[in-house]
């Protein structure tokens, strides 16, 4: 199998990411600070580590499934594996400015 450009597939993935939205906030799961880590192998397969705003997010399954759905629409990646981490947890610290400007809060 072929190995492909893990910097371009990153770059995209960041750009699926960023049309996930928490339901209750809007602002998209990106700006938000919800991502932790994005790794992508050689092979095309792609981990996400990632938490939410809390652990009684009503958006707590259907949140990782469209990461996963997203993801495994862009061409050149074979496997998405969405690692849900609640340490350390998330606060509103970790939002960009674009979305602490979003949400009024600069």
């Amino acid at each position: 199998m072929e190995s492909i450009n893990t910097t371009v597939i990153e770059a995209q993935v960041q750009e699926a990411l960023q049309t996930c939205f928490d339901p209750e906030i809007p602002v998209d799961i990106y700006e938000l600070g919800l991502i932790y880590e994005i790794k992508v192998d050689p092979l095309g397969s792609v981990t996400i580590t990632m938490t939410l705003t809390s652990p009684a997010c009503p958006a707590a399954q259907s949140i990782p499934e469209e990461v996963e759905a997203k993801l495994r629409a862009i061409p050149g990646v074979t496997d998405v594996h969405v690692v849900i981490v609640w340490e350390p947890p998330w606060d509103p610290e970790k939002m960009s400015e674009a979305a602490k400007l979003q949400l009024g809060m600069l």
